[in-house]
C-alpha cells in the first residue's frame, strides 16, 4: 500500500485516510481507512490537523482548485487592503491601552476604546462585509489583542441585527472588546503556546475568565461588561466554565459573546491550521450541538450569515458548481442549490456540502 502525505488544503471527499489521526491532545480524530467527506474534512480543520497520510490508489497527487476563491477575491480588493492597514494600526494602539487596564488603579476611557471599533466599521459597507474582512485577515502574532478586536466588531454587527438601542449596542461592543482581558494576566508563553497543553496548562488558561472579572469589576463600568468577561465560556447546557452555569443564570451579553468568540476562533487563520469557511463553521456549530447556546441568539446569528450568501456561486464537495437559492431552517449549513436548470437540497444529500464560496 502506497501512502501520500498531503496538506489539509489538498484534502477532498473520496480520499482514504492511511493512518489514525490524532489531535494535539492525543485524542483520536479520524481512524485509518475512513473515506473523507466534507464533514470529516471540517472536523480535521477544527482539530488543527495540518497534514496527514492518504492511501495512494492512483498516481495523481491531489490538486488544489485553480479558480480564485471568494476569499482570494476579497483579499485582492482595494477595500480589504485599506481595512487591513487600518486594522493593524488600531490593534497596535489598542494593545497599549489594554495593557494599561490591567493596572487596578487605571481608569477606562470608554470613548477612546470604542473609537477603534467605530473607525474600522466605517471602512465596511454592512454587517456581512465585516465578516468577509475578518475571514480574510492574515495571521497575527498578537492573537489575544486581534481576537478581542474581532469579537468587538462582530458584537457590534450582531447588536445591529438585534436592533439594540445605541447605548446597549455600545455596551455590547465594549464587552466584546474587553472579554478576554484576563488573558493578559497569564504568562505570554502559555497564552501563545502552540504545542500540546498540559492538564495544568488548561487549568491555568481557564482562570482568565475570573482574572478578567477581577480586573473589570471595580472600573466603574456597567456590570454586564465584567460579567461577560466572567461568563463567556459558560454554556446553556451547563458544560462551560468557570461555574458550569446554565440557561438564564448566564448574562445575555456573555451568551452572545460566547458565540462570537467561538466563531472568530474557527474562522481565523492560525499558524497551526487554516481558517474555516463560513459554511464549515456553521456545520461545526450544528454538529457540536446547538443546545450549548441560547436558541434566540445562535439561530439569528447563523441565519444572518447564511442569508448573506444567498445568490452566491458555490462549489460543492463533489466539484459541482451552482448558486445558493434557499435556506434550510433546520440545516443551515445545507442550503438548496441551483445547478443549471435543476435544484438539489443538500439537507437530503448527506455526503454533499458547500465546500467553497466562489
Amino acid at each position: 500500500m502506497s501512502k501520500q502525505r498531503i496538506s489539509i488544503r489538498q484534502a477532498r471527499p473520496g480520499l482514504i485516510v492511511a493512518d489514525d489521526i490524532y489531535n494535539a491532545s492525543n485524542q483520536l480524530v479520524i481512524s485509518k481507512g475512513v473515506v473523507l467527506t466534507d464533514r470529516i474534512i471540517t472536523r480535521l480543520k477544527f482539530n488543527s490537523i495540518t497534514e496527514f497520510n492518504i492511501i495512494l490508489e492512483r498516481k495523481e497527487t491531489p490538486k488544489l482548485a485553480q479558480d480564485m476563491s471568494y476569499s482570494q477575491k476579497v483579499r485582492e480588493s482595494a477595500e480589504f487592503k485599506e481595512f487591513q492597514s487600518a486594522f493593524t494600526e488600531k490593534v497596535t494602539a489598542f494593545k497599549g491601552e489594554l495593557n494599561k487596564l490591567t493596572d487596578k488603579n487605571e481608569s477606562i476611557n470608554i470613548n477612546e476604546l470604542l473609537e477603534h471599533t467605530t473607525d474600522l466599521l466605517q471602512k465596511t459597507r454592512n454587517g456581512i462585509h465585516v465578516f468577509d474582512m475578518l475571514h480574510c485577515m492574515r495571521e497575527y502574532d498578537d492573537i489575544t489583542y486581534v481576537h478581542c478586536m474581532n469579537v468587538s466588531l462582530l458584537s457590534n454587527v450582531f447588536g445591529q441585527w438585534m436592533k439594540l438601542p445605541e447605548k446597549e449596542l455600545e455596551l455590547l461592543t465594549l464587552a466584546g472588546l474587553l472579554h478576554d482581558i484576563g488573558k493578559l494576566s497569564l504568562p505570554n508563553e502559555l497564552v501563545n503556546k502552540q504545542e500540546k497543553l498540559t492538564p495544568s496548562d488548561y487549568v491555568t488558561i481557564k482562570t482568565h475568565t475570573i482574572q478578567g472579572y477581577n480586573i473589570l469589576r471595580n472600573k466603574g463600568l456597567d456590570p454586564r461588561i465584567a460579567d461577560a468577561a466572567l461568563m463567556h465560556h459558560e454554556r446553556c447546557d451547563g458544560s462551560g466554565y468557570p461555574y458550569r452555569l446554565k440557561g438564564d443564570k448566564i448574562e445575555p451579553f456573555a451568551k452572545i459573546i460566547g458565540i462570537l468568540d467561538v466563531y472568530d476562533a474557527m474562522t481565523s487563520a492560525r499558524v497551526y491550521r487554516p481558517a474555516l469557511s463560513p459554511f464549515e463553521a456553521i456545520s461545526v456549530f450544528e454538529s457540536e450541538g446547538l443546545q450549548k447556546y441560547d436558541p434566540a441568539y445562535i439561530l439569528l446569528f447563523l441565519e444572518k450569515i447564511v442569508q448573506a450568501y444567498v445568490g452566491n456561486r458555490v462549489r460543492l464537495s463533489n466539484g459541482a458548481e451552482g448558486e445558493i437559492r434557499l435556506i434550510n431552517q433546520h440545516a443551515l449549513s445545507k442550503p438548496i442549490i441551483q445547478l443549471g436548470s435543476s435544484f438539489i437540497d443538500l439537507s437530503k444529500e448527506r455526503e454533499l456540502s458547500v465546500a467553497a464560496i466562489l
